[in-house]
């Protein structure tokens, strides 16, 4: 997945979503761990052991922090922003049932691995441009197999906004976007006409969550919150307080949606986490993003608009 802008690599989730634990009899860890370096399209890939759990691994592209992935517990969601988006998954859907995901950027693929372990049955589709990448990943933290899941993850080698467009019309429950080419997220990924392509995508229940990092002042996030909320009539940002006052960098989560968030319940649920959160909605979310406006296509440059093999 993207970068962790704020470093917070520890915590585990308090609650699993309704289903029962993962099935550890059919993921296996090595006794033996050691860290993995390969060069791969982004640059210099680490994949190091978790001295905290046996089965975790984290993975740094160029030295910034991209994931985190349990193969004994793909349930556990440590990096801080992941976890709220796994809350924004558990709350709007019912529990146990299976979801049609689409995920642009694939890092370790963390959160296709906790769809597939907790609601058996799920169709997910990737869209990563580094092949290399995703072998390393394959080769290393095996993904979870039709028979562990139920259902099936596919990786598409393609740009993120190329895979969004070509999506057939209604057809996800779930969009989330978490692409980064290094510690920024491609242009070409934060307009409205990039929001457009994902509200067409999603069924009419369906959630668009995209991880943002950013800080002080903020001007990115203001206008990402502005991008979002011009496409989506419902939208809420969950981040933690140190980050909303600009105080120091990190990740804010948006949603967006065609039908109201459940924010009464992520309220509840992210003051709770190892590092609480708060969540932004309705006027005091418009208030944040005064004077932002919405990001467009028109406004990059030529030279800005990363290629299909760029990030």
């Amino acid at each position: 997945m993207g970068s962790v802008a704020d470093g917070s690599l520890v915590g585990r989730r308090a609650q699993l979503t309704p289903g029962g634990t993962t099935p550890r009899s059919t993921i296996r860890t090595p006794r033996r761990r050691r860290a993995v370096h390969q060069y791969v399209g982004g640059g210099l890939a680490e994949l190091v052991p978790d001295l905290s759990r046996a089965g975790s691994w984290l993975l740094f592209v160029e030295g910034v922090p991209q994931s985190q992935v349990d193969l004994d517990d793909p349930a556990c969601l440590d990096f801080e922003y992941i976890r709220r988006i796994g809350h924004v998954i558990d709350l709007a859907f019912p529990p146990d049932a299976p979801l049609r995901a689409l995920h642009l950027g694939g890092g370790g693929m963390t959160l296709p691995r906790y769809i597939a372990v907790t609601r058996r049955g799920s169709a997910q589709v990737v869209a990563e441009t580094d092949t290399a990448l995703t072998e390393l990943i394959r080769s290393h933290l095996p993904l979870p197999g039709p028979r562990m899941s139920g259902g099936r993850i596919k990786v598409r080698a393609q740009d993120a906004r190329k895979v969004l467009e070509s999506a057939r019309p209604h057809g996800y429950h779930l969009v989330i976007s978490d692409v980064f080419a290094g510690a920024r997220t491609p242009f070409h990924m934060t307009t409205a006409q990039c929001a457009g392509a994902a509200r067409r995508a999603l069924r009419e229940d369906g959630i668009y969550a995209v991880n943002v990092a950013d800080g002080p002042p903020l001007a990115h996030a203001r206008a990402q919150v502005a991008t979002i909320s011009s496409v989506f009539p419902e939208a809420a940002m969950i981040a933690e307080p140190g980050v909303l006052r600009g105080r120091r960098t990190g990740n804010l989560v948006l949603a967006g949606s065609t039908r109201p968030l459940p924010v009464t319940e992520l309220r509840r649920l992210t003051a709770a986490d190892p590092f609480p959160a708060r969540v932004v909605d309705g006027a005091e979310l418009a208030k944040f993003a005064s004077g932002a406006a919405p990001v467009t296509d028109a406004d990059g440059l030529p030279a800005q608009m990363p290629e299909a093999t760029d990030w």
